[in-house]
């Protein structure tokens, strides 16, 4: 009978978060999984997931730069058929070049993770050589690097286009760092913010330098805040005083809108294709004890009176979210872009009969993409002429500097908010724009 492995991690210390922290990186880089699919599911003790989560997060935020070092020293390239191995080397480099973790305990247990696997094991000693090396070699391998080498080349040509090399390179810095966590709140933001050794944006968001559970966090299971990041609070802002409408809330989940919306007052009809995403919101608005109508639909094909509000925060290629989100970066190219665009271009068609005469809608992705953005409204006016542009006001916004254009949308950037703590620095990449139907 064939001898049966144990499980990694089993009976070393700290192995077992390496071992899963590699899962989630193979799982970007074979099969096109999202990071935070290896989490979901895991059932390690939370000081080795929260470790686990680290290491991956920092493994794909600093990819670029790693992929380059390793490139050096890779001089035939990967290993065919090596199995996990280059995710393996990937999160040991993260923890030697950028973490403060020992060299010795990174390069054991990486070694010990390619031992553990079939297809890798061969090429253990090929590990321990490799990373010995960026060990030896680190201050000299970090202060090569490009200052963009963490964003893909196609994703920083388009941005120094759009909005200049300077803005370009100060947003691929900003998604270097582990964010915050942000929060909103339905009453009191400030007296949380003291509770919880945060701080006040003004914004009105609650910011924390907090990387443990946030269930473990006074007022989570009194259902006191939600956790939503600064710019995606801001859409729901424009539209205005709500107490009392009948607003629509579409591509709703995971629902952090649904909750803005429902703790103004408002009437809130929350919708979203996906039944598991729905479930979470509707388990969110019971912790919250907030209400909305839930709908499980698909945009296209979803009919309705028409409604006082809606607002629509439609599907995109999510490059505003990179840095809570690394992976996206590199799970995503232009042709991406051009589908999404062309799907959001039917949903605004579709939703243009859902608003009253005098109604508001406002429409925002996640996306620093033109196409996704400024072109997508342009080409809605033009062929609605019964909806004209709201322009976005300072006092909508609480005069976050740099986030309404000249035409008078709302566009945030990963670069703004700045701070001399780097973690308590920036904000997602969010576009909105308010749309008026006449009459």
């Amino acid at each position: 009978m064939p001898t049966r492995r144990p499980p990694a991690g089993h009976g070393v210390p700290g192995l077992a978060a390496r071992a899963l922290a590699a899962k989630a990186i193979d799982g970007v880089l074979g099969q096109d999984l999202a990071l935070e699919d290896a989490f979901d599911a895991a059932t390690l003790e939370p000081r080795d997931l929260a470790l686990a989560r680290m290491i991956a997060g920092v493994s794909m935020r600093r990819y670029g730069s790693i992929g380059a070092i390793l490139d050096q020293l890779l001089t035939k390239g990967m290993p065919r058929k090596s199995g996990p191995l280059e995710a393996i080397l990937i999160t040991a480099a993260a923890q030697i070049l950028f973490l403060d973790v020992p060299d010795r305990a990174a390069v054991d247990l990486a070694v010990r993770l390619a031992r553990q696997d079939d297809r890798a094991q061969a090429f253990s000693g090929l590990a321990n050589a490799v990373l010995r090396k960026i060990s030896a070699g680190r201050e000299e391998f970090v202060a090569t690097l490009a200052p963009e080498a963490d964003t893909p080349s196609w994703l920083y040509q388009r941005w120094s286009a759009q909005y200049g090399p300077a803005t370009a390179a100060a947003m691929s810095a900003a998604q270097r760092v582990e964010p915050s966590l942000d929060l909103s709140v339905k009453a009191d933001a400030a007296g949380w913010a003291e509770r919880l050794g945060g701080r006040l944006l003004p914004s009105g968001s609650v910011r924390l330098a907090h990387n443990g559970p946030v269930r473990a966090l006074e007022g989570y299971d009194a259902g006191e805040w939600w956790v939503q990041d600064a710019a995606a609070a801001l859409p729901a802002r424009l539209l205005g005083e709500v107490a009392g409408l009948r607003v629509a809330d579409l591509c709703a989940a995971p629902g952090g809108k649904t909750a803005q919306l429902a703790a103004a007052g408002a009437r809130v009809t929350a919708v979203d294709r996906s039944e598991a995403r729905l479930k979470r919101l509707s388990e969110n608005l019971a912790r919250l004890k907030l209400e909305a109508e839930v709908i499980t639909a698909d945009l296209l094909g979803w009919r309705a009176d028409p409604f006082d509000a809606v607002l629509l925060d439609a599907p995109c290629s999510a490059t505003g979210t990179i840095r809570r989100h690394p992976d996206v970066a590199w799970s995503k190219s232009a042709r991406d872009i051009g589908a999404v665009a062309d799907l959001q271009r039917r949903m605004l068609g579709r939703m243009a009969p859902l608003v009253k005469a005098g109604g508001l809608l406002v429409y925002c992705t996640c996306s620093l993409e033109k196409e996704e953005g400024e072109d997508q409204i342009a080409r809605f006016l033009a062929g609605n002429q019964d909806f004209a542009l709201e322009p976005v006001t300072p006092a909508e916004i609480s005069d976050i500097a740099g986030a309404i254009t000249p035409e008078g949308y709302l566009r945030t950037l990963p670069s703004l908010l700045p701070d001399p703590e780097p973690v308590l620095a920036g904000m997602d990449g969010f576009f909105a724009a308010k749309l008026r139907r006449k009459g």
